[in-house]
C-alpha cells in the first residue's frame, strides 16, 4: 500500500478524541477530525498533527445532521482518497443525574441520535470505501461494563443507546469480517476533565480513590488501545468490548429517591 491510511475521528478536537488523533498520527495516518464548536482547538490540533509528518484537516460537523455526516466523509475522500479508520468518539453524556421520566423528548432524541443512530450512519457511509480496499477499522465507544446490559439508574437514555451499540458492534463485526474490516468497542471508565488529554506519566503519581488501579485514567490509556486495534496485525480482534477503566465499575446501585 503506497498511500497513507486515513483516520476519521468524530469529536476529535479535544478530550479523548484529540489524544486518539495524535496517537494515530504518530502511527503514520492522515487525520480528519470533526468538531462542533471547538474551532480553535481543532485548528491547533491540525498544526500538532502536521508537525508529526502527516496531513490533517478539521471539519465542523453536527453529528445529528445526516447531510453533515455525508459531507464529512465525502470531504475526507476528496482530500485523501478514502477512509480506512473510523473512530466514533463523539457522543454526549449528561452528567446530571435524572430519572427517565424527567427527560424531555428532545433530550431523549438527541442522546439516542448522537450516541447510536449517527454512529450507524457513519459506519454505513464508510463501509463502501473499506470494502473496496478489503481493509478497515471501526471503533465505537461505550462505557465500562456496557456489554453486561445492566440497569444504570439516572442514565437510562445514554445507557440504552450504548447498550444497543454493543449489539450492533458485534453484528457488524461478523458481517464485515470477510471484508477485512474489524469493529470493536472501547469502554472507558470515568475519565474527567483535563485527564482526557493527558499522558499516563502525568497522573501516575496521583491518587483516585474510586479506581481500583489507584490512579486516574487518561486519554493515553484509551488512545494506546485505539492505536493497537487500528494496526494491521490486530485483524483477529473484532466484535470485542474492551474495558479501559482501571478495574472501575461506573454502574453502582444508586438510591432511587
Amino acid at each position: 500500500m503506497n498511500r497513507r491510511r486515513v483516520a476519521v475521528i468524530t469529536g476529535g478536537a479535544k478530550g479523548l478524541g484529540k489524544r486518539i488523533a495524535l496517537s494515530l498520527a504518530e502511527a503514520g495516518h492522515n487525520i480528519v477530525v470533526s468538531y462542533l464548536r471547538s474551532e480553535s482547538e481543532a485548528l491547533e490540533l491540525v498544526l500538532q498533527v502536521e508537525k508529526l509528518g502527516v496531513e490533517a484537516i478539521a471539519i465542523q460537523v453536527d453529528i445529528t445532521d445526516s447531510d453533515a455526516l455525508q459531507r464529512l466523509i465525502l470531504n475526507a475522500v476528496d482530500l485523501f482518497g478514502s477512509v480506512d479508520i473510523l473512530v466514533n468518539n463523539a457522543g454526549p453524556f449528561f452528567r446530571e443525574r435524572r430519572k427517565f421520566a424527567e427527560y424531555t423528548m428532545k433530550d431523549i432524541q438527541y442522546l439516542i441520535h448522537s450516541n447510536f443512530t449517527a454512529v450507524m450512519e457513519l459506519d454505513h457511509l464508510v463501509l463502501p470505501y473499506m470494502r473496496q480496499h478489503h481493509w478497515g477499522r471501526i471503533i465505537h465507544f461505550g462505557f465500562a461494563h456496557a456489554g453486561e446490559s445492566r440497569a444504570w439508574p439516572h442514565r437510562a437514555v445514554y445507557a440504552a443507546a450504548k447498550v444497543g451499540l454493543v449489539s450492533f458492534t458485534k453484528t457488524l463485526a461478523v458481517e464485515e469480517a470477510e471484508n477485512g474490516i474489524t469493529v470493536n468497542m472501547l469502554c472507558p471508565g470515568d475519565i474527567r476533565g483535563d485527564n482526557k488529554e493527558k499522558k499516563i506519566i502525568e497522573v501516575e503519581h496521583l491518587i483516585d480513590l474510586e479506581s481500583p488501579r489507584g490512579r486516574p485514567g487518561t486519554g493515553e490509556d484509551v488512545a494506546r488501545v485505539a492505536s493497537f486495534l487500528c494496526s494491521p496485525e490486530s485483524d483477529f480482534i473484532t466484535g470485542s468490548m474492551i474495558n479501559v477503566a482501571g478495574g472501575m465499575d461506573p454502574i453502582r446501585t444508586w438510591p432511587l429517591s
